[in-house]
C-alpha cells in the first residue's frame, strides 16, 4: 500500500531529539526529514550530516513557514515551547513537542486553545517514558477493582546523588531556561494522571541545596529551581477514588544520595499494589495475601515507547493521540503552578481544573 509522504521538520536537535525522534521518525514509512533548526546554525549542519536532513535553517520562523514542510518536532527547552508551538499551527503543521510542555500554566493554555482552533491538525506532547510498559496492565487492574477503594499513594522519585556545590547550572535548575518545572515531577504527575485522575488540593515544602552556581558563561547565578520537593495532595475523578478521593504522598530529589530506586505504591480497601519504575515491574497483593507477588505482564501488553509511530498515525488517521495530549499537558502544569504556589506562600492550595 503507497502512502502519503510527511515532510518533516525540527525544531531544536539535543540528546533526546538524536536518541529518539529523528531516527524513530525516519524508521516510520513515508516519512521525509527536511529540515532542521538548532540553537546555531553549525550544530544543525551537524545534525544535518549525522542523518542526512536535506536543508539547514538559521531561524526556526523560516522553519516554521516553508510551504514543503507538513510536521515539525520541538526538542528545544521549555522556554520556547509555547512561541513555536503557537506558529507551527498557525502556519498550518502538525506538532510533536518535547515533555515539560511549558513554562508555566499561562503558556501551556495558549498552546492548548491553539490546538483546538487547528482540530484538523496532530498537537502531541512526548510522554512520561517511566510506566509506559506496565501502564495498561495497572490501570486494567484499578478498573476491575483489585485495590477496592483507593486510599493512600505514594511517589518516591529519586535521581539521588550526593550534592556537588561545584558543578555548573545545569538547563533545569535555570527557571530561565526550564520556569516551573521541577526535576521528574510533571512526568511523574502524568502517570499518576493516567491511572487515578487530577489532584484537588495540595501542599508542598521544597529544598533548594546550593543557592547559587555558575552558568555557562562563568557568571554567578540564582537558583530558583528546587532539588528535593515533598507534595500532600488530595486525589478525586479517578477510576477507583470513590469516598472522597485517596490521599497522595510524592516526594521528588535529586539530593537524597544512596536512596531506594523510584517507586510508587497505591493502597487500597482490598488490595496493594507497588511499581517499580526502573525495573518496569509491576507487583501486588489482595485481602488475605501475605506478602506482595509479581504480576505478570504479557509482552503484548507492555506497550513502551511509540511516540513517534503515534505521531505518524495520528497525522494519517489511523489513531488518536493518548501519549499524550495537550489537554494533558496542561493539567500537570496546573500541578506544577499550584507546587510553585503552595511552596511559596507555605499554604495548601487547590489544583485549577480545564
Amino acid at each position: 500500500m503507497t502512502v502519503r509522504t510527511i515532510r518533516v521538520g525540527f525544531v531544536g536537535a539535543g540528546a533526546n531529539s538524536r536518541r529518539h525522534h529523528i531516527p524513530k521518525l525516519r524508521a516510520q514509512p513515508g516519512i521525509e526529514l527536511v529540515a532542521v533548526a538548532n540553537r546555531s546554525k553549525e550544530s544543525a549542519e551537524r545534525v544535518a550530516r549525522e542523518f542526512g536532513i536535506a536543508r539547514v535553517y538559521e531561524d526556526w520562523r523560516e522553519l516554521a513557514r516553508a510551504g514543503d514542510i507538513d510536521a515539525v518536532c520541538i526538542g528545544t527547552w521549555p522556554n520556547t515551547h509555547s512561541e513555536i508551538t503557537r506558529a507551527v499551527l498557525e502556519h498550518g503543521k502538525h506538532v510533536l513537542c518535547e515533555a515539560r510542555m511549558a513554562m508555566n500554566v499561562a503558556e501551556a493554555r495558549a498552546m492548548l486553545d491553539a490546538a483546538r482552533r487547528a482540530p484538523q491538525l496532530v498537537a502531541q506532547l512526548v510522554p512520561a517514558p517511566n510506566t509506559l510498559e506496565v501502564d495498561s496492565t495497572l490501570q486494567e487492574l484499578l478498573a476491575e477493582g483489585y485495590v477496592g477503594e483507593v486510599l493512600a499513594v505514594e511517589i518516591q522519585a529519586t535521581q539521588g546523588r550526593f550534592v556537588e556545590p561545584g558543578e555548573p547550572l545545569h538547563w533545569r535548575q535555570d527557571a530561565a531556561l526550564s520556569g516551573l518545572n521541577v526535576m521528574s515531577m510533571g512526568i511523574w504527575y502524568e502517570a499518576l494522571l493516567r491511572w487515578l485522575g487530577p489532584a484537588r488540593r495540595l501542599s508542598a515544602m521544597t529544598k533548594i541545596a546550593v543557592p547559587r552556581r555558575k552558568d555557562a558563561t562563568g557568571a554567578w547565578q540564582d537558583v530558583r529551581v528546587p532539588d528535593h520537593v515533598d507534595i500532600l495532595a488530595t486525589l478525586g475523578g479517578g477510576l477507583a477514588t470513590l469516598g472522597g478521593g485517596a490521599v497522595a504522598h510524592l516526594r521528588f530529589s535529586t539530593v537524597t544520595a544512596l536512596a531506594p530506586p523510584s517507586e510508587v505504591w497505591i493502597f487500597g480497601t482490598e488490595g496493594t499494589l507497588r511499581i517499580e519504575a526502573d525495573a518496569k515491574r509491576l507487583s501486588g497483593g489482595r485481602r488475605g495475601d501475605k506478602e506482595l507477588r509479581e504480576i505478570p505482564i504479557p509482552a503484548e501488553r507492555r506497550i513502551g515507547w511509540r511516540v513517534e509511530e503515534e505521531f505518524v498515525n495520528a497525522i494519517r488517521g489511523l489513531e488518536k493521540i493518548t501519549r499524550t495530549t495537550f489537554d494533558d499537558g496542561v493539567r500537570y502544569m496546573e500541578f506544577t503552578e499550584a507546587v510553585a504556589g503552595s511552596a511559596a506562600s507555605g499554604q495548601g492550595v487547590d489544583v485549577a481544573d480545564l
